[in-house]
């Protein structure tokens, strides 16, 4: 359990709620965002809320509370699940992953950064240079990849547009020493075409902004973006991106990457291309196709390390085999500007290819023997889109929630799977939880020959031109009757569906609307081989190196290229195997409003996604009849104070017989069940009853030690001290105050982790001792105890003054009074001794004799 927060900030984990339905999830998710608690718990996995503004919460003081502490030792926190995962994988030698979570504009970059940045800060404390240098490049990455592969959007300023999962390989100490990125699906639509109010991506503007007037001029650039066709309408829009500052920025992290100079001013190359291409413009005269612009084609032509001719054919002619003969086959004005469009989302997206692939060739692990070094170890951190519902859905948008399907699958099973085989190693009775399976609807869309992909393939394998109104009335004819599949065409009256283009799916987090138009080109992804084999032919290095298949002649047969959705489908199927491999740690992000304001809570919006994200049944499964489970070492060393039986220590056969004696002496005893190694708790209001309990015996405790650290009071007052009777008297006071101290820093001890270090810190050494002393005499027998604490007492006060300090003879204490040893003082002593009981309420006298007074 998270450690208890005021309740003013509502309830640190989901889990705890007293009931679980959705308005008490909203009540708690909005009291916690209006409060500035950002981040709560469900179990094991950390709710994420966008706060829109900076918080001081990342520092390193926030990182050093984090590290080495247990889930539930501290509030909820990125880096309390980044911890986590790094133990399970130091200690246990587990893989492990982070798997982010969340719509556009949730804050999952963010989310993943501050994770990487917490894993660079606690590893390495040898400071080895390798060690520094490969997670310096595994910081630095991001602010590439962001460059090349994050867009303004209406959501978010800076939203990736694609999809991230990055392995961490850790040594036999904990080090990180190499990591592999993985990239998905990157919106290269984007290149060619913005929605309203949205940018390219960054890369772009960063070029135009941020490079310096040479710079520009080599690349025959303006810095006006509006000048060029295919970013010209995000040009005006306002955007948190410091398009200038972030070119710099991105400049100094390739070359700290290991990008060579050369290399840069070939992505530079690249990007400036693709912004020429977008303004090329196409006519037809009579029968021959005709580049308006021709300038620009000369321009390309010198970016690209090609020659100009060679350009203009691979824009206006398209090279066919037939048979043996080879004939060149003009293009019409539409199939130019396809052309052109096409080859300009295929440079960029090799390009960004390119860049990840370069990143992997610097931070692979190289040669590492496990024989010699240990095992090598690893934590994934994915980040990658969520659910998307845009008024115009298309083919990215399907291939997108088709992704969060399979990760939510994932999800639900992975959990479950965990509690499952948790109740079974604690042989608690399993209890069956109800929740939505959407292994029907990964079916509708990846399964072999039904699926949706597997129609839109035969669809596209059709000899002839197919259309995407043919593509529908194939789902329409082979997916009619399934419950989650909808068009117009099967339930007329159903307005909101278009005749001819719409189909719906009804998803795990709501129904979805999509468009079939553009599903046919988009899933084809051609590209005619001419530009393939001009790339290839580049005098460029870099450039030849991002297209190997150009070398093939036309004439050579090759196979049938897979399909984006099929080979997108593959790469998910891919990555969930991957993720079922490893130890899962979840961080589930949420935009609390599409305004970007700090202070306003959305409800409709907020609740929208607590549904897709499936968070309710997240608490279902993790509750599953119990609210709260821990270890009985733990859970005695946090609640053992509220006890008699078991403070400070326990003397029964076992920390479960311990656990079981607390539980009782409280009346929980039917709100819990004994596992093998784990006390589980029903319900929140038993668990919350504890910590109450906790925390007034902390308070107590916490005020005699405020007590304690004050000089001792004086037992005698001052006009005691000018009695005619102090000569005789060195010390007076009750048993009760002078050996509490021993009992209450012994309570200490089992209290506060590190309890003597706290003390010596304080000043309080001398106590540390005698908390020792008390730990040593603790087989001490009961009836020999008042005499050696009046020994110890005794040997304190003379040390250094008497040679014989009576060790080998019995404790007597009050020596003035026996006559025997001091027949002059005892007649005058004892009448003083009893005025001055009458007067200070005084019990014993512990010790006296006579003393010379300086």
């Amino acid at each position: 359990m998270a450690e208890q927060e005021s309740l003013e900030f509502g309830k640190a984990d989901f889990v705890l709620m007293d009931a679980v339905t959705m308005p008490e999830f909203m009540a708690n998710l909005r009291l916690r965002f209006e409060k500035g608690r950002i981040y709560t718990f469900i179990g094991e996995v950390v709710v994420s809320m966008n706060p829109y503004k900076n918080l001081n919460i990342y520092g390193r003081d926030t990182i050093e509370q984090y590290r080495g502490r247990e889930l539930y030792e501290r509030p909820p926190h990125l880096f309390a699940i980044a911890d986590a995962a790094y133990k399970a994988m130091k200690r246990r030698s587990k893989d492990t992953c982070i798997v982010i979570s969340g719509e556009s504009g949730a804050g999952k970059t963010e989310a993943s950064k501050y994770i990487m940045q917490y894993i660079a800060a606690i590893t390495n404390p040898g400071q080895r240079a390798e060690v520094e240098r490969v997670k310096n490049i595994l910081l630095k990455s991001n602010c590439v990849l962001e460059a090349f592969g994050n867009a303004k959007t209406n959501r978010n300023d800076n939203s990736s547009r694609f999809g991230k999962y990055m392995d961490i390989n850790f040594d036999f100490k904990g080090d990180p020493i190499g990591g592999h990125i993985n990239n998905y699906l990157l919106e290269k639509s984007r290149v060619i075409v913005q929605q309203p109010g949205e940018r390219s991506f960054h890369s772009f503007y960063q070029l135009l902004q941020g490079g310096s007037e040479q710079l520009l001029r080599s690349l025959h650039l303006q810095k006006d973006a509006s000048a060029y066709s295919y970013i010209c309408p995000g040009a005006q829009l306002k955007c948190s991106i410091n398009d200038g500052a972030e070119f710099k920025a991105v400049a100094d992290a390739m070359k700290v990457i290991g990008f060579k100079q050369e290399e840069i001013q070939t992505v530079y190359k690249i990007v400036a291309a693709i912004l020429h291409l977008g303004n090329l413009k196409f006519y037809v005269d009579g029968d021959t196709p005709i580049i308006e612009n021709s300038k620009l084609v000369s321009v390309i032509a010198e970016l690209l390390s090609t020659k100009a001719e060679l350009v203009e054919k691979a824009l206006l002619f398209r090279t066919v085999a037939t048979g043996r003969d080879v004939i060149d086959k003009q293009h019409t004005e539409q199939e130019a500007t396809y052309g052109r469009d096409a080859f300009a989302k295929a440079i960029y997206e090799r390009l960004f290819c390119w860049i990840v692939t370069h990143i992997n060739d610097v931070i692979e692990v190289k040669n590492y023997d496990t024989t010699v070094h240990g095992k090598n170890t690893v934590i994934g951190v994915l980040d990658i889109y969520g659910f998307e519902i845009f008024d115009n859905n298309s083919f990215e948008q399907f291939c997108i929630n088709y992704c969060n399907e399979k990760l939510q699958q994932l999800f639900i099973q992975l959990v479950l799977k965990q509690e499952q085989e948790e109740y079974q190693r604690e042989g608690i009775p399993w209890k069956h939880i109800d929740y939505f399976n959407n292994q029907v609807i990964v079916d509708l869309v990846e399964q072999q020959h039904k699926g949706i992909i597997a129609i839109l393939d035969d669809a596209c394998m059709n000899v002839g031109k197919v259309t995407d109104e043919m593509f529908l009335e194939a789902l329409n004819s082979k997916l009619g009757k399934h419950a989650h599949f909808s068009s117009r065409k099967l339930c007329a009256t159903d307005k909101t569906l278009e005749f001819d283009r719409d189909f719906r799916i009804k998803h795990y987090a709501g129904d979805v609307i999509y468009s079939v138009t553009g599903f046919i080109d988009k899933n084809k992804d051609t590209l005619f081989q001419d530009f393939k084999r001009l790339m290839y032919n580049s005098s460029n290095p870099v450039l030849k190196m991002m297209w190997p298949e150009g070398k093939l002649s036309i004439t050579e047969v090759t196979k049938r290229p897979l399909t984006a959705a099929t080979l997108f489908k593959n790469s998910m199927i891919a990555l969930v195997d991957n993720l079922t491999l490893k130890e899962p740690y979840y961080v589930r992000c949420i935009k609390p409003n599409d305004k970007k304001s700090p202070q306003l809570f959305d409800e409709e919006r907020c609740r929208h996604q607590v549904e897709y994200l499936g968070l309710l049944e997240n608490v279902r499964v993790r509750r599953a009849g119990f609210a709260y489970r821990q270890t009985y070492e733990k859970f005695l060393h946090r609640y053992k104070m509220i006890s008699e039986f078991t403070w400070p220590n326990h003397d029964l056969p076992s920390d479960k017989e311990a656990v079981r004696k607390l539980i009782e002496c409280h009346g929980f005893q039917h709100d819990v069940a004994y596992g093998k190694t784990k006390l589980f708790i029903r319900t929140p209001r038993t668990l919350f009853t504890l910590e109450e309990l906790h925390a007034k015996m902390l308070v107590r405790i916490v005020l005699f030690l405020q007590k304690v650290k004050l000089p001792l009071p004086q037992e005698l007052s001052s006009s005691s001290l000018n009695h005619p009777c102090s000569p005789f008297c060195l010390c007076c006071c009750t048993d009760s105050r002078l050996w509490s101290l021993l009992d209450i820093f012994r309570a200490l001890s089992m209290v506060l982790s590190g309890a003597l270090v706290w003390w010596e810190l304080q000043g309080l050494s001398p106590f540390g001792g005698r908390w020792r002393a008390a730990e040593l005499i603790r087989s001490v027998p009961p009836e020999v105890l008042p005499q050696l604490r009046a020994k110890v007492a005794a040997m304190e006060l003379l040390k250094g003054h008497r040679a014989d300090i009576g060790l080998q003879r019995a404790w007597q204490g009050n020596y003035i009074a026996l006559k025997p040893d001091s027949p002059q003082g005892s007649g005058s002593f004892t009448p003083v001794a009893n005025e001055l009981k009458r007067k200070d309420k005084y019990m014993n006298i512990l010790f006296s004799c006579h003393v010379r007074k300086v």
